[in-house]
């Protein structure tokens, strides 16, 4: 049962020149015990969150502020905030570390392989989920095989095969390779989104005359971009930051992304802290700035998808 307390709010005059009277308010205990037990809630999830937080972003702060240190400020006090500002680290990996060179060959391999990836997925997405054809679960099964199967099991007979096509050491082989691997992903994610639009908007197409390419470019497509966005972004970060396919498939050295330039520049550079740490900067400050921009267009395409799949 729920107690009431009454609580004086201050005296009124009677409109007709009487007796002054005291008002009150009655304030429900059992309400205001709920209001501070959440309050008490609230004030101890954010404690978590923060001290998470912290933790999370400790490594990414020691590396920005070891980059912006003098060689002599890392040597002296490698674990703490620079003393002076500088870019000699940064100027260091850059030419000597071949960074700039990196950083335009993962360009040249995440750009292509994302729009590759986001065509490609859209429209095998829209076959899959609206339209009627013999063997459409039979292909989409196939196509979903390859989630399932590790890129360990395939990854040497795939090598050698470039290398009998001439692709081996070339970065349309690996942007064919990454596409691939990416397709099986982006046509389940888009095929979610296709899937939860209504039918009723193709038949009131269909009935305006819209023929079966202007339904799809004209009606369903605007409707996914949330979806299309959402996956450029993951698969942005997923080909920026990929390691194991240009180790294999890039032996040459010239054509190396910013992930192995990095490996090969650290293998012999075990004292040179500051350039290292510059040239992780320079690896992970792009997809940090891609996260940071869209991460509230990418929350809200992930959870619009999440409904059917």
């Amino acid at each position: 049962m729920t107690t009431l307390v009454e609580r004086p709010m201050g005296r009124q005059q009677d409109p007709d020149g009487g007796e002054a009277h005291v008002t009150v308010t009655r304030e429900p205990v059992a309400g205001r015990r709920k209001s501070g037990r959440s309050l008490a809630e609230s004030l101890g999830r954010h404690t978590v969150l923060t001290v998470l937080a912290l933790f999370t972003a400790f490594p990414v702060l020691l590396i920005v502020s070891t980059a912006l240190k003098t060689p002599a400020d890392v040597r002296v006090n490698p674990f703490g905030l620079f003393s002076s500002f500088s870019f000699e680290n940064l100027a260091t990996a850059w030419t000597v570390g071949r960074f700039g060179e990196y950083a335009w060959n993962s360009v040249l391999l995440s750009v292509p392989t994302t729009i590759l990836v986001v065509l490609l997925s859209t429209a095998a997405g829209y076959a899959f989920a609206r339209l009627q054809f013999w063997g459409r679960g039979v292909l989409f099964s196939l196509i979903m095989l390859g989630l399932l199967v590790p890129f360990f099991t395939y990854m040497i007979p795939l090598y050698f095969e470039l290398k009998t096509i001439g692709l081996l050491d070339t970065l349309l082989g690996v942007i064919l390779v990454m596409t691939t691997g990416g397709l099986a992903f982006g046509t389940f994610f888009m095929r979610s989104f296709f899937l939860n639009l209504p039918s009723e908007l193709e038949q009131a197409a269909r009935v305006d005359g819209c023929s079966e390419f202007g339904i799809f470019w004209r009606v369903m497509l605007p409707l996914v971009r949330p979806g299309m966005l959402a996956l450029a972004v993951f698969m942005f970060l997923y080909t920026w930051n990929e390691f194991l396919i240009p180790l294999l498939y890039l032996p040459g050295g010239e054509l190396r992304p910013l992930t192995t330039g990095l490996y090969m520049f650290t293998a012999g550079r075990a004292i040179d802290i500051g350039p290292m740490a510059a040239g992780t900067l320079i690896t992970i400050l792009p997809v940090l700035l891609v996260f940071l921009v869209l991460q509230r267009q990418v929350t809200q395409g992930f959870l619009a998808g999440a409904v059917k799949g």
